[in-house]
């Protein structure tokens, strides 16, 4: 692959053909793949990945709010999609551009029910999500009998799925705590569908969950983190490829004495002659300010360069004193290796948020099938 001459953010098509199919082996031939692409497709490029596991033939498709789903229909996706986190402002829209709303709440329900009554909706599908201990959004255990009796009273929409988050699939010393999530979700299922009298969709899954809970794949499962390369245990990641490699390449090289300061607020003052490196890529861009000072670091010809002094808007200044190298060579910030996993432990965060921070005015480029 070509060299980078500016800052790129280049993606993998093939990597990410490899994740799918790697999570798809996971479970049954008759279970349907969900895949989250909200956020950009977690900081990479949205349009492109959803039409790429659409020809993949991916069931269904995730977004956290209306506008993202919009901007999936306008770049040709027909797949279904589901909106996480819905708001009654957006429900015209939404309807509109036959999107699915998760219902979380007795306002969310009622609202969206009353709006679907307006446009004449029949039989409009929904999602209802049910709290079974993230805590963040959903319904509760006991609300199932009041659900049923408001879905009852119309026949403008109708409950496609239902489902739950786990909130610690990672996490197998919290096994104890997912296995009563599944066990309540169960429950949850079973006493909805003898209420409502039909059998929708049943779904608790993300990555991890996947990974390590294959009795609750239920009749779907939610891929995120997994399709962009991270499987949240080093022994998974093995089997993952990151498809997003950030890249930059070395502006201007100066040489700093002893004793003379780097950037602002002389954030770093040199204790030897110093070489440095400024790199086109600052806090604008996604590398925030706790990269600096010493923990983030990029790679220059397979060697790490400590980033020093504070993250500017647009560049950082790295210590190439001990590397070989010139203006215009190229800089990985992250990607196969290192991945953004090793590169957010620098600054004791994690890879979901370095990736998904990474600015839009970062060019997009891509390889692959």
């Amino acid at each position: 692959m070509p060299k980078a001459q500016e800052t790129i953010l280049e993606i993998d098509l093939n990597a990410l053909k490899h994740n799918f199919e790697y999570l798809k082996s996971k479970v049954s031939k008759n279970t349907k793949v969900l895949a989250v692409v909200k956020a950009f497709a977690y900081g990479s490029d949205a349009n492109t990945i959803a039409n790429y596991l659409q020809d993949l033939n991916i069931d269904y498709f995730a977004v956290a709010y209306t506008s993202e789903g919009v901007a999936l229909r306008n770049a040709g996706i027909k797949t279904p999609i589901m909106v996480l986190h819905p708001q009654a402002v957006n429900f015209k829209t939404l309807i509109d551009r036959c999107l699915e709303p998760c219902l979380y709440s007795a306002k969310v329900l009622n609202e969206f029910m009353a709006s679907a009554q307006d446009q004449k909706q029949s039989n409009y599908p929904v999602h209802v999500k049910f709290n079974t201990g993230l805590n963040r959004l959903g319904f509760w255990e006991n609300d199932v009998e009041y659900i049923v009796q408001r879905l009852k009273a119309t026949n403008a929409v109708k409950v496609k799925s239902i489902f739950s988050h786990l909130a610690a699939s990672e996490d197998l010393s919290e096994r104890e705590f997912t296995i009563n999530q599944i066990k309540t979700f169960k429950g949850i299922a079973e006493s909805f569908s003898r209420q409502i009298g039909y059998q929708p969709l049943l779904h608790m899954c993300n990555t991890s969950g996947i990974l390590n809970y294959p009795e609750a794949h239920f009749d779907m499962v939610r891929t995120g983190i997994g399709l962009y390369g991270f499987g949240n245990s080093k022994e998974e990641d093995k089997n993952l490829i990151p498809i997003a490699t950030l890249k930059s390449i070395i502006s201007q090289i100066h040489l700093i004495e002893k004793g003379e300061s780097v950037g602002y607020n002389r954030a770093f003052i040199s204790e030897r002659t110093t070489r440095t490196a400024t790199i086109p890529i600052g806090h604008a861009d996604g590398i925030g300010r706790q990269y600096g000072k010493g923990k983030g670091f990029v790679t220059i010809n397979n060697k790490q360069a400590q980033i020093i002094g504070n993250v500017c808007m647009d560049m950082i200044m790295v210590d190439i004193t001990d590397i070989d190298c010139k203006e215009g060579d190229e800089v990985i910030v992250f990607g196969k290796q290192p991945s953004a996993t090793e590169f957010s432990k620098s600054a004791n965060t994690i890879s979901y948020e370095i990736i998904t921070a990474i600015s839009q005015r970062v060019k997009r480029c891509f390889i692959g099938n």
